[in-house]
C-alpha cells in the first residue's frame, strides 16, 4: 500500500490537498480518492480523477438505493407507507427521514448537496463510458445491524438521536462540519451517539470498510468470470474517514470476497429466549388465574377488566394524542390488551397500519415530508409523518398500560 500525492501520479493540481492512497492486488491498481461529501473541492478533485482518463472502472460509496434517492428526488413519492408497515420497517423509514433531514440542513447552510462529489463521480464515469461499481452497503443492512447490536439503553439512544435529528432546527455546527469532512455522512447523522457507542461505530464504520474491500475485490472477479474486460485501475471515490479501513483490508483480507459480503449482509437472529416478555406474560396471567382462585368470579373480572382498560385506553389515548382515525383509535383500543401473546408485533403497527390505509398519503405529503419534519405542527399535518406518531405513541401508550396494569395486579391482590 502506498500514499501518494498528485506529483506522484500525474493527475491534475486539484488533487494537491485530497488525501489518496494506492493499492496493488490481484494486478490491479485500485486508487483510494477520499473526499468530504460537503467539500466543492471534493467535486473537482473526482472530475480530475476521472478525467485524467488514467482509470478503466469508477467505484463509488454508494448503494442502488442511495444513488437512486440522489437521481430521482423524487423517489420517495412512490413509496407505499402499507408495505412499510407491514414489513416492519418504520424505524428505518424513520431513520432515512432523519438522515435525509440532516443533509437538508447541511445543502441550505454551506449550498452544496452532501454527497455531490459521489453523484458527480457516477455521471463522469458514464460520460466516458466507464463502468460504475456500486460498492457501500445498504443503509438499511447498517441500520438492522447496527440495532441488533445495541441495548435497551442503546436503543433509546439511538431513537433519541434520530428523532433530533428529524426535529432540529439549529444550524450544523462548525466542529461537526470539520469532523464531517474527515468523517462519514451516516456516523454524523446519529450525532455524538455514534462516537460513544461502540457497537453503532462497528456496524456504521468499520464493517463498511471491509465491506466496500469485499466489493472492490469481488466486483474485479465478476468481471473476469463473466468474460468481459478486467479493470487493471480502479478508481475508488469514498468519504475520507473510510481511506485508512478501506486500505488495510483491501491489501490484508485473505478469505473469499463474495463470503466476506454475504457475511457482512447477514442480520444478526437472536435466539435467546426473551426471559423479561416471557416474565410480564407469566405475571399478569398469574395474576388473573389467583384472582379467580382466591377471590371468585368477581376478583378474576375485575383483574381482567383492568388489564383491558390500562393497556387498550392508554393505547387509544395515544393513538388520539397523534390524531388518529377514529378507526385506527378502535384498533389500538383491541390489539393493546394481546400485546403480552404477540412478542414481535408491536401494537402501533397495527394501529398505524389503519391510519395509513385509511388516510393514505399524498404526494403533496411526500414533497413537503422534508419541510414538515422541521416542526411540530407539520408532524400532525404531514400524513406521512402523523402515521409514525400514530405508531410511536400508540406504543408508547401500551408499554405504560402493561406497567401500570403490573403495578395494580400488585397492588389488588396483596391487599
Amino acid at each position: 500500500m502506498t500514499d501518494v500525492t498528485p506529483a506522484t501520479t500525474g493527475l491534475d493540481g486539484a488533487l494537491a490537498d485530497q488525501p489518496v492512497r494506492v493499492v496493488e492486488r490481484d494486478g490491479v491498481r485500485f486508487t483510494l480518492l477520499g473526499t468530504a461529501h460537503v467539500s466543492p473541492a471534493s467535486v473537482a478533485a473526482v472530475e480530475a480523477a476521472i478525467g485524467s482518463g488514467r482509470f478503466d472502472a469508477v467505484a463509488v460509496e454508494l448503494d442502488g438505493q442511495r444513488l437512486a434517492a440522489m437521481e430521482d428526488p423524487q423517489a420517495m413519492a412512490r413509496m407505499d407507507l402499507v408495505e412499510v408497515i407491514r414489513k416492519g420497517r418504520i424505524p428505518l423509514f424513520a431513520a432515512n427521514l432523519a438522515l435525509a433531514a440532516y443533509q437538508r440542513r447541511l445543502a441550505e447552510q454551506l449550498e452544496i448537496e452532501p454527497g455531490a462529489e459521489l453523484k458527480r463521480a457516477v455521471t463522469a464515469a458514464r460520460q466516458r463510458q466507464l463502468p460504475v461499481q456500486l460498492i457501500d452497503r445498504e443503509v438499511g443492512l447498517t441500520f438492522r445491524r447496527a440495532s441488533k447490536r445495541l441495548g435497551l439503553w442503546g436503543k433509546l439512544q439511538l431513537v433519541s438521536g434520530i428523532a433530533a435529528g428529524l426535529l432540529s432546527k439549529e444550524e450544523v455546527g462548525e466542529a461537526e462540519i470539520e469532523k464531517l469532512k474527515q468523517g462519514d455522512m451516516l456516523e454524523a447523522s446519529f450525532g455524538e451517539f455514534s462516537r460513544q457507542s461502540p457497537a453503532l461505530y462497528e456496524a456504521v464504520i468499520a464493517e463498511r470498510d471491509r465491506y466496500m474491500a469485499a466489493r472492490l475485490r469481488e466486483e474485479i472477479q465478476l468481471a473476469g468470470a463473466n468474460g468481459g474486460p478486467v479493470p487493471k485501475n480502479v478508481l475508488a471515490v469514498v468519504g475520507a474517514g473510510h481511506l485508512a479501513g478501506l486500505a488495510r483490508h483491501l491489501e490484508e483480507d485473505q478469505d473469499d470476497a463474495a463470503s466476506i459480503r454475504q457475511a457482512l449482509e447477514a442480520v444478526p437472529v437472536k435466539r435467546n429466549i426473551p426471559w423479561f416478555t416471557l416474565t410480564v406474560l407469566a405475571v399478569i396471567v398469574s395474576g388473573i388465574v389467583y384472582g379467580f382462585a382466591s377471590g371468585g368470579m368477581g376478583m378474576g373480572a375485575e383483574l381482567l377488566a383492568t388489564w383491558a382498560l390500562l393497556t387498550g385506553g392508554l393505547a387509544g389515548l395515544g393513538c388520539l394524542a397523534a390524531r388518529g382515525h377514529p378507526l385506527s383509535i378502535l384498533t389500538a383500543l383491541v390489539a393493546a390488551p394481546f400485546k403480552p401473546f404477540r412478542l414481535s408485533i408491536p401494537t402501533g403497527a397495527f394501529a398505524s397500519l389503519v391510519e395509513a390505509r385509511l388516510r393514505k398519503p399524498a404526494y403533496a405529503d411526500f414533497m413537503a415530508l422534508r419541510d414538515d419534519t422541521q416542526h411540530l405542527a407539520g408532524w400532525y399535518r404531514n400524513r406521512i409523518t402523523r402515521v409514525l406518531l400514530v405508531f410511536l405513541l400508540t406504543n408508547a401508550g401500551s408499554a405504560a398500560g402493561l406497567w401500570l396494569t403490573i403495578a395494580r395486579f400488585g397492588s389488588r391482590l396483596s391487599g
